[in-house]
């Protein structure tokens, strides 16, 4: 299907950035927020940090609906997922006019004072490594790199040393925001291990809340905009379009997402096809796409492509059935089949992040020109007979 373009909504939309970046996010920036963060491995979820200022005091407003203590708090704290509030709640960090709840269930109504009490953030139990970065800007409040493919952005299982924020803790030297927890200092968003491109990291706790309420937003009230470059199998149906589908756990596949029919999360996925190769009737097409997200769901591009038929070249959890594809390119065109198994992963980067500074508001766009490796598969496609 058809639609307008983001660029279109977000033109329309920018009156609305007069507000301020203050008020309170969507019902769904708890949901988004569990979905930036999550790992490599898919895990949830678990150790989202609390701001480390002091108590969070919240009046539930006029009018609002009688709902879950959990549900209700999810829906107003930005840098706190649900799973996080049932913990803080059951560790009785929560109280209600002024008396202790331990129940995530207990109903709220209008006029409840509601005061969070989240303990100061830990210190980062990853250590500090001199790995080359490529800032592409840093001041008190942020600083921006260009992520390589291959670098994992957080600690995890099978990755405890050697990633984005061990070298971030080298950098910034103490002075990265507490609020993504023990294993996530200053991180707001994420890129897979093996996407490259554009990311932005929180150096202060207000830092952290501002681009946090950002990405949650998805740039549907403000200048928040991100925008990748994929190489897919095949050619799409339409040079431009939206790909809907609700992402969740793979039922048959613990490790991987998929669009399923219940139980998943709301994913809209804009592209433009900026370039193909090989002619659409040819077994090897392969077509260059521009993707703009206006949800954040894990693996989303990859998934969504996937779900069209027309998977990320070099995506082994999602483009495994298109193995032929490589033994007909090796066939039809020796040189890109050498490129795509130099390439080694999956062909997508971020090349563009554009977001309002945390302190200034001023709007901040950065560009990432294509790695070489994808380069380098994009010129032998367009040498391609």
């Amino acid at each position: 299907m058809v639609r307008d373009t983001k660029r279109e909504r977000m033109a329309r939309k920018a009156a609305e950035w007069a507000e301020s970046l203050a008020e309170p996010p969507p019902p769904a920036v708890a949901d988004d927020l569990v979905d930036m963060l999550e790992t490599d491995d898919l895990e949830p979820e678990e150790d989202a940090s609390a701001p480390g200022a002091g108590p969070i005091v919240i009046t539930i407003e006029a009018g609002a609906p009688s709902e879950r203590l959990d549900a209700a708090l999810a829906r107003r704290i930005a840098t706190l997922s649900r799973s996080r509030l049932k913990s803080l709640i059951g560790e009785g960090r929560v109280t209600i006019d002024g008396a202790t709840v331990v129940d995530a269930s207990r109903k709220i109504n209008a006029g409840m004072r509601i005061t969070i009490d989240p303990p100061a953030p830990a210190p980062a139990a990853p250590r500090p490594e001199a790995i080359p970065l490529d800032v592409l800007h840093e001041d008190d409040e942020v600083i921006v790199v260009d992520k390589p493919a291959g670098l994992v952005v957080h600690p995890g299982a099978g990755n405890w040393s050697g990633t984005l924020v061990n070298a971030l803790l080298h950098h910034c030297a103490g002075s990265l925001s507490g609020i993504g927890g023990v294993e996530r200092p200053g991180i707001v968003h994420r890129l897979d291990k093996d996407t490259s491109g554009v990311m932005v990291v929180a150096k202060s706790d207000r830092a952290h809340q501002k681009l946090a309420a950002q990405f949650a937003d998805h740039g549907r009230s403000g200048p928040l905009e991100r925008a990748y470059l994929a190489l897919v199998w095949g050619v799409p149906k339409y040079r431009e379009g939206t790909i809907t589908g609700d992402i969740g756990r793979d039922p048959r596949n613990r490790q991987a997402m998929a669009v399923v029919k219940s139980g998943g999360r709301e994913a809209i996925t804009h592209f433009e096809v900026v370039e193909s190769f090989g002619g659409a009737g040819r077994e090897a097409a392969v077509s260059l796409v521009e993707c703009r997200l206006e949800t954040g769901r894990t693996h989303q591009i990859r998934v969504h492509f996937a779900h069209i038929g027309h998977p990320l070249l070099g995506d082994d959890l999602y483009g495994s059935g298109f193995r032929t594809k490589l033994d007909k390119l090796d066939r039809e065109a020796p040189e890109v089949g050498a490129a795509l198994r130099a390439l080694g992963r999956q062909a997508l980067h971020a090349r563009l992040l554009a977001f309002a500074h945390p302190k200034t508001r001023r709007t901040m766009r950065f560009e990432s020109e294509m790695p070489q490796d994808m380069e380098r598969l994009v010129g032998a496609l367009r040498a391609m007979a």
